[in-house]
């Protein structure tokens, strides 16, 4: 076998930023020849036997993401869409303020409203080549009084007021409640709170179509306002025939998640994972579940175990759940949810009124600063702005804020120990041992990112679950699949092309170089390896040419879970070290 050509090659990647912008790329060569310019894109050609190098033809450089910073934070942001963000020039600001995942509020606007929001995200994900994940958020049962002849009524303390069937308008000592099934489950003793607990009563008396309640908190009570039952468990669906139609069209259109509220035990989550198999398009991306903890029950027994369990992540809704808990107690019930969450290896949302005051105002209370800091602190894989973002008067400030304290939280040394402090054991799995000795590797040769191939993602969502010190690059041949890990932690997916982990891409596609020069594979994992280097640099996790990546990978490819291979490989691609790119041609 003869050797017929080896070529050296210098690669340019631009240097760090930090910030959000920036205009001057740093660029590098490998070549030791004091003749080669360091601004330049350097090839020179080696010939066997130690013949002298060729001269080299200057390119132009590679220059990191604009946004490339937001890339090295590892909290992601879930950002609601409303009247105040519905155009496509705010979803782009709130994208580029670090915006992860947009959520589609189902119990406000039209069903038509959320495809042409939808339609705008797609537009901008592929502007920027990222993926982006949209939430379509079910409404739920809403629960509610009926009617009074009054525009309201003062309940006093100690009183007796009565809740029925009776469809006449209410007064002082009585109103409908038009949910049987709220009737049925009531027993004496039992706590009924009214406009979000503004009014508490007490069930002390129960017959046919009829509960007899005595006010412990005395308030104004007026149409329509909902009704929350923390001490008991109804039996009625999760799922609205608003909810069945919405969840309908959310297939329909391609959401990549679907948040199931007035989740009560775990058979409602069985319940929505039927229905999206009943009516899940043919040729349709199966979307994650995810349930929202807002009712007590979750934690009776092993409820909470077999939820998360059931579902493909956890949102914390605080606003119910601190309607219905003790307010002292929510703060605890939250880090026991993203514990559980973090054990499992599920991604966990921490939602309502972290950034409340930004409604109105362009800077947050400092307990609101607190509040969001706390859940980055508990571990928690994205936190969730709703009306701050939906329908304030600073959507992009709020996203931009919530970004801020990431990134000041991230950079403190406490957020490492309490990571570290709270790691799980590696389940005895092939999967779990070569991610947890990529997390190693990556802390000792100092790493610049984690880059994982996966097929349905499996092997990405457990190495999120060991919380790693450097970012998690998926690679997926299927673009839902990269949308929907676009929720973990520390995940950052690249968008696939032409379904397969090898696609070939132009450079020209990636870098705008003038005279781009493409390396030929050896093998289809050389190629895979040097895609992933370039995605590495598209995201601008890379400033210098010997920057160490940790790959893992599962051979043969398209096998679920299969991650068997490690790999470090140096920015500048699998056939380089020491600044050193080296292509082998050999002839019979």
């Amino acid at each position: 076998m003869r050797l017929s050509t080896t070529t050296l090659i210098a690669c340019l990647i631009a240097g760090p930023c930090a910030s959000a912008f920036m205009t001057t790329p740093r660029s590098f060569h490998v070549s030791s020849s004091p003749q080669i310019s360091t601004s330049a894109l350097s090839v020179a050609a080696a010939q066997p036997n130690g013949a002298k190098a060729a001269s080299a033809t200057p390119s132009t450089v590679a220059t990191v993401p604009k946004v490339a910073q937001r890339w090295r934070k590892s909290t992601k942001q879930l950002i609601t869409l409303g009247p105040a963000s519905s155009s496509v020039e705010m979803i782009e600001k709130l994208f580029l303020a670090g915006a992860d995942v947009f959520r589609l509020n189902f119990s406000h606007g039209s069903q038509e409203q959320k495809k042409e929001l939808l339609a705008m995200i797609r537009e901008i994900e592929d502007k920027y080549s990222h993926p982006i994940a949209v939430l379509g958020d079910l409404q739920g049962p809403k629960l509610r009084v009926g009617e009074f002849s009054k525009e309201f009524e003062m309940l006093k303390q100690g009183q007796t007021f009565r809740l029925d069937l009776e469809e006449a308008k209410g007064n002082n000592e009585r109103v409908m409640l038009p949910h049987p099934e709220i009737i049925e489950a009531s027993e004496i003793g039992h706590n009924l709170l009214v406009d979000d607990g503004k009014v508490k009563l007490t069930v002390i008396g129960k017959g046919d179509g009829y509960l007899d309640c005595r006010v412990d908190v005395e308030g104004k009570i007026s149409n329509r306002k909902g009704v929350n039952t923390p001490d008991s468990i109804l039996e009625i669906s999760a799922l609205t025939p608003k909810d069945r139609s919405d969840l309908e069209y959310m297939l329909g259109i391609g959401v990549d998640w679907v948040a199931l509220s007035f989740v009560q035990t775990p058979g409602d989550i069985d319940e929505i994972n039927g229905l999206i198999d009943e009516h899940l398009p043919e040729g349709m991306f199966r979307p994650c579940v995810m349930a929202k903890i807002e009712k007590p029950s979750c934690f009776e027994g092993d409820n909470l175990d077999r939820i998360v369990e059931k579902c493909n992540g956890i949102m914390v809704a605080r606003g119910d759940l601190g309607v219905e808990c003790p307010p002292e107690d929510v703060p605890i019930l939250q880090k026991l949810i993203i514990d559980n969450c973090r054990t499992r290896g599920k991604p966990v949302v921490v939602a309502t009124q972290m950034l409340e005051s930004m409604i109105e105002s362009p800077t947050p209370t400092r307990a609101e600063a607190s509040d969001v800091a706390t859940a980055i602190y508990d571990g928690a894989d994205a936190i969730m702005l709703s009306a701050e973002s939906a329908a304030g008067k600073y959507p992009e400030e709020s996203v931009a804020m919530q970004q801020r304290i990431i990134n000041r939280v991230e950079s403190d040394r406490h957020y490492r120990n309490l990571l570290d402090q709270t790691l799980s054991e590696p389940e005895n799995t092939p999967t779990d041992a070569i991610i947890a000795a990529a997390r190693q590797i990556a802390k000792t040769i100092n790493a610049k990112g984690i880059i994982t191939f996966s097929l349905r993602g499996s092997t990405v969502l457990c190495a999120s679950k060991g919380r790693p010190s450097v970012p998690i690059l998926a690679l997926c041949p299927f673009k839902e699949t990269a949308r929907q890990l676009a929720m973990s932690w520390g995940v950052y997916p690249d968008l696939p092309k032409a379904g397969s982990y090898g696609y070939t891409v132009e450079e020209e596609d990636m870098f705008d170089y003038e005279g781009p020069i493409v390396e030929q594979g050896t093998d289809d994992f050389d190629m895979v390896l040097r895609n992933a280097c370039r995605a590495a640099l598209r995201k601008g996790l890379l400033s210098d040419p010997n920057d160490l990546l940790v790959v893992t990978a599962g051979v043969p490819f398209g096998t679920p879970g299969a991650a068997n291979v490690i790999r470090v490989v140096p920015g500048a691609g699998p056939s380089c070290w020491d600044g050193i790119c080296r292509i082998d041609d050999y002839d019979e």
